[in-house]
Order: structure tokens, then sequence, then C-alpha cells
């Protein structure tokens, strides 16, 4: 990803006059990225996208700061996030610095008052629990458990819970969210040896043109503020797009673990990659098969970037007494390795169940008040 995808009605030149039946023109949009140099997608609207009849500032987002500088060993019990009625009001950033945000939510529906897009960060939402649509003016995409969605930057969205129980893990990146490069040629196709293909991805559908005028509002985040913008014109009229910039959506269980005679690093789970982070896949496969293998991972120091693990299902053995939703710290600079009696445990073992999403920005991250309510007390001394 990306690739080229196009849906709906487009001309067949860019830039030339597209006219509806009534002989007046769609009004074309180029919704591009790095200014005229990135990715870029070409949008056909009913009307234009810039009729505005009222802009409110509503309030400032940045999330609150309870340990700036944090060396400690932590974790938190994400399941005790408290559910709420509202997509944007659940959602609690834990986690933050200049390049990403990680956070919960756990809505019980997305209101159908507003739209959302945000315009300083492209998102990943990971689906733990719930399913629904993701609705956007490039069409549609259904989702369900375990699936990824990846939202760029200023792409306007709503989202269509299909029940009241709904978790998601997200990340909020401040550069580009794409596929590690050295799954790709120099034409951008996932190699053979990538544990995914371009089949396992699943693009919009289903455009749905909205025709209609009124008071539309979309929630705009910019710069950490939230603004309210009035459209008269629903942010749905797109008749027809085409190009390399817009939402789509992976599930964990398409990534095809890569495995050896002996325990592998990290990197072999890489999902995503962006200018600060990388997030990887820990998904059900089989072990090390060298005789004498040690399928646990082996103590490290993770010198150069913070890990983050969010636990989604199974038995993952590095650890004890861990629950779903749980997010571990690990902070880069100290050794971290497998909890006692788990290296023991892992021998002989002939694969693994766990499912899991890990996190490494490589710059330190700050802990807000929002993830000290969910904290494990003296998580640090559980090597003891």
């Amino acid at each position: 990803m990306p690739r080229y995808h196009k849906l709906g009605k487009i001309p067949h030149k860019r830039h030339t006059t597209f006219k509806k039946e009534d002989r007046s023109l769609y009004q074309e949009e180029l919704f591009g990225t790095a200014g005229f140099a990135g990715i870029s997608s070409l949008i056909y609207h009913l009307y234009p996208p810039t009729v505005v009849s009222e802009i409110k500032k509503l309030r400032d987002t940045t999330p609150k700061i309870a340990i700036e500088k944090n060396m400690k060993a932590m974790s938190f019990q994400g399941f005790s996030i408290p559910q709420e009625d509202d997509y944007l009001e659940s959602r609690k950033v834990l986690f933050a610095n200049s390049d990403l945000h990680i956070g919960l939510t756990r809505p019980k529906s997305f209101s159908k008052d507003y739209f959302f897009r945000n315009s300083d960060s492209d998102e990943m939402l990971f689906v733990h629990e719930g399913s629904g649509k993701l609705i956007t003016m490039y069409g549609n995409i259904e989702f369900k458990y375990g699936d990824y969605l990846i939202i760029p930057r200023g792409v306007t969205y709503q989202i269509d819970f299909d029940t009241e129980d709904n978790r998601l893990l997200f990340v909020e990146s401040f550069s580009p969210i794409f596929t590690p490069k050295g799954y790709r040629n120099h034409f951008g196709q996932l190699l053979e040896h990538s544990p995914f293909c371009e089949r396992d991805f699943r693009l919009p559908e289903d455009l749905q043109t909205h025709d209609e005028k009124g008071e539309f509002k979309v929630l705009s985040k910019k710069q950490g503020v939230l603004w309210e913008y009035t459209h008269e014109n629903h942010p749905f009229d797109v008749v027809g797009w085409d190009g390399f910039h817009y939402p789509y959506a992976f599930s964990i269980f398409d990534f095809e673990p890569i495995t050896g005679r002996v325990h592998l690093p990290p990197p072999i789970h890489q999902q995503w990659e962006a200018a600060g982070f990388v997030v990887c896949s820990f998904v059900p496969r089989l072990y090390d098969y060298h005789p004498e293998a040690i399928p646990a991972p082996y103590h490290h120091s993770n010198i150069d970037s913070e890990e983050l693990l969010y636990y989604v299902d199974g038995d993952f053995m590095s650890r004890n007494n861990i629950q779903k939703g749980q997010i571990t710290l690990h902070p880069g600079g100290i050794p971290h390795g497998p909890h006692p009696g788990a290296i023991e445990r892992s021998i002989g073992k002939k694969s693994t169940e766990e499912l899991a999403v890990m996190i490494d920005p490589f710059n330190p991250v700050m802990i807000t008040e929002e993830a000290l309510k969910l904290e494990v007390d003296d998580y640090y001394k559980s090597w003891k």
C-alpha cells in the first residue's frame, strides 16, 4: 500500500470539464499530501467542498501529561476504561510524544450529529471488540474483530457500529502510516517474502453519493484543537474518484507469520511503519524448530525505542498473569525479557496462539493522566 484505486464516475482526462446532466460542472478536488509531491486522489463532488456557513472553536484536546520522563516498566488494564456514549468523547490518549498519540476508546456509538476529520494525523484503529462500517466520501469499509483501519489525515468519516459493545486501540501518527519499505519493490509492489500481499487489503467500496443540502457539522482536529465546521453541502457528495490516497482495512488474521529454526527478532512481526515508530502484529504461529531452540524471546535492551504491547487474545507465553486489553510499557534504555518461568515453559512447545499488537516508538513517550487511572501497581517488580 498504497496502490491505484477508483470508484464511481470520473472523466477521461484530469482537470478537464466534467458535466452533470444539467450541463453544470462537477467540482474537482485534489486530495493530496506533501504539497504536490506526495500521494493523492482526485475527487469529484456534486458541489464545491468549500461552502462553510460557520466555524466554532470547541475545545483543546491536548492530552494532560502526568509523567513527562519515565524509566520504569509499567502496565495498564485497558479493559478498565469506562464505556461512554459517543466515539469522540470516549477517545482517551494514554501515551504521547512528538511522533504519535496512543490511546483506547470504548464507545457505544458514533453520533449521527457530526462527521469527524483528523487534520493533524493519520489514524490507525485496531478493532478489539465490535463490528460495523467505516463511512467516508471514498466509499464504505466493513470491519470486525481483528481489523486494522488506516485512515489518512484529513479524511472525513463516520462509523456505524453494529452494537454498543466496542473496544478499539488507536494511534494518531503525525507522519504517514505505510507498509514497511523492506516488504516492497521499487514500484511499490509487495514482495514474495512479505507476510501479507495486496489481496489481503480491503479497499473502499459501495460509493454512495449524497445530494443533500442543509447544515452538516464536521468536527475537525488541527493542532490539538477541535473545531466545528458547518458545511452547507453533505460531505459525502462524491460521484467518483481515483488515486492512491484513501482509507483501507487489513485483518490481523491475514498476517502470515515468519518462522525459523531459532528465535527471530521482533522485526519479523512488523505490520506498519511511520517516521517515528513501527507497529507489529503477533499472531498464532509455529515455534522455532531447532531441536535445542528456546521459543521464548531472549532478554534484550531496546536502547533506541520504547516497547508498548497491547494484548488482544490467547496465551502470551513470555508474560505471567496477562489479561485481554492489558498494555505493557518497557522504556528504552533498560533491559527487559520473559517473566520468571516463561523460558522454561516454552522449551519443547510447538506453537503459540497469542494475539497482540506491539507499538515501538523511537522516542520516549509521556504518560497521561488517563493512563494512570488504568495502571497496574508495581509491575516493574514482577520479575522478582
